[in-house]
């Protein structure tokens, strides 16, 4: 017999042709219904969430080209530029680019190369307020798998996903590497690459790509190849230092810097003035980062990317960020960020419950507004250095003004959900939320009666579990299947600079 989970490799690409041939498979309103619509008011603005208004999963035991199980796509998503095209049956057609982060890593971090896949998607936006049955709403998104890309290193060598317990030595115009330990006994012979926990992810027109990672943190610039070509390392006060020296591994928090397995969460670009934007996870480990309860001011920092490759990117700017907190004053990390236009960008911040955690039963998943317009500017200032701390136990310096954060869109709104099939809490099933949601990506939806008006394209970090799958050659069972899921909202967010 033929299930869902089974058939979904067999007839993706079937699906995909027949959709554009076709139509739309549902019939749908044009526009969203009003009685969805919520408004917020940041910086003398009004932004508007419309809806949910597609939903799109692939499923736990997908494998890509390379044999691996697709999984951990989540952890971030850009759409191909010049991509999406409205067609004239009222649906809309494109290319998402997803980035995994380190593999499945539950037992411990693997031999993961860095790569990201491309996607095909037909998104039929479902507006009314009537509600769907689980199947029949993975028709508002479908999603078809095409290619891998493969990261590799300067000089072609592959990177890898194994937690950063070396370091390599500054050379050639390259700040120090993290590196994966050479006594560890895996495939290769010495084990001195580069090793990639990615997380952010922003194309250029030209191809090239840029990328985030957690170990650094630094932010990577690779060709369309997927190589390596520039490398840009953060202020001493986010470099992670443990008694004296850099010390890069995820594990355990170092002395100073980043926390452990929270950096570069989120990254994005004003393409108008060539600023990339980037965020860490949590607070340094100076300003709380060591204690949920004190973690909650992060560092958002700005670096002017117009010059050559040949030249370190300028740090032009950096702002302190408040995250949200839980009714038990614990930091929601934020997982991802996209930029809005006019010292406002999206910021995506979220507790860990949902399918896949222990908990079913989620509190906080927003999409959320920051206005960093009139926010101090501490680039350059003593808090670069870690001896410096800006939030010392939690608590912000005075001379520091933070940007101010705004709840936007919630991405477990009962009403919405329902809309879909899905739910947030028990019963554990397919059509639970997913925990860990990390990844933004806008794009104009070209209404000329709306014009402010965008998709809002997010997707799930499934932690590559399944109860069948395979990781460097290697089966795994996981004990649960996790699907990838997606979810399109629409907005409006006037005074937008994005193309």
């Amino acid at each position: 017999m033929f299930t869902m989970r089974t058939a979904f490799r067999t007839l993706l690409v079937s699906i995909h042709v027949a959709t554009v041939l076709a139509g739309p498979l549902l019939p749908r309103a044009s526009e969203p219904d009003p009685s969805l619509a919520q408004s917020v008011t940041v910086g003398g603005r009004t932004f508007v969430n419309k809806g949910l208004v597609a939903f799109g999963l692939i499923p736990s035991n997908f494998r890509e080209s390379t044999g691996d199980t697709m999984g951990g796509i989540g952890s971030a998503i850009a759409i191909q530029p010049g991509s999406f095209v409205a067609q004239p049956n009222g649906s809309y057609t494109g290319t998402l680019i997803v980035q995994p982060d380190r593999g499945f890593n539950v037992d411990g971090t693997v031999d993961y190369q860095g790569r990201h896949h491309q996607l095909d998607f037909v998104l039929n936006p479902h507006y009314d307020t009537s509600a769907l049955e689980f199947t029949a709403a993975q028709q508002t998104l479908q999603l078809t798998y095409k290619v891998t890309t493969l990261y590799t290193e300067r000089g072609g060598g592959t990177t890898t996903g194994l937690d950063a317990t070396g370091v390599r030595d500054a050379q050639s115009g390259f700040p120090s590497d993290p590196l994966a330990d050479p006594q560890m006994p895996i495939p290769k012979k010495e084990d001195n690459r580069l090793t990639l926990d990615l997380e952010g992810l922003v194309l250029n027109e030209d191809g090239t790509f840029w990328s985030s990672d957690e170990y650094g943190p630094y932010i990577y610039h690779f060709d369309a190849s997927g190589a390596l070509i520039q490398a840009i390392q953060p202020p001493d006060a986010i470099i992670p230092i443990t008694d004296g020296d850099i010390d890069f591994e995820s594990e355990n928090d170092p002395d100073t810097g980043r926390a452990g397995n929270k950096g570069f969460e989120g990254l994005t670009i004003d393409k108008a003035t060539s600023t990339l934007y980037a965020m860490l996870q949590t607070a340094t480990i100076q300003d709380g980062g060591n204690k949920k309860s004190n973690s909650r001011y992060t560092r958002l920092l700005a670096y002017d990317v117009s010059s050559p490759t040949t030249v370190t990117p300028a740090l032009k700017a950096e702002y302190i960020v408040p995250l949200p907190q839980d009714s038990d004053g614990k930091t929601l990390g934020s997982s991802e960020i996209a930029w809005v236009g006019g010292d406002i960008i999206l910021a995506l911040a979220r507790d860990g419950s949902g399918h896949g955690d222990d908990n079913a039963t989620s509190a906080y998943k927003g999409i959320d507004l920051v206005d960093f317009s009139s926010a101090t500017n501490i680039a350059g200032s003593k808090f670069d250095s870690h001896k410096n701390a800006v939030a010392p136990k939690g608590k912000l310096d005075k001379s520091v003004t933070p940007a101010t954060y705004t709840p936007f869109v919630s991405l477990i709104d009962t009403t919405n959900l329902a809309r879909f099939g899905l739910h947030n809490g028990d019963p554990v099933d397919q059509t639970l939320i997913d925990a860990k949601w990390e990844s933004i990506a806008l794009v104009r939806v070209g209404d000329p009666s709306s014009p402010d008006d965008f998709f809002l394209f997010t997707a799930s970090d499934n932690d590559f579990i399944t109860t069948d799958g395979i990781m460097i050659g290697q089966p795994y069972n996981a004990g649960l299947d996790n699907d990838n899921q997606f979810l399109v909202w629409r907005v409006t967010l006037p005074g937008s600079t994005l193309p």
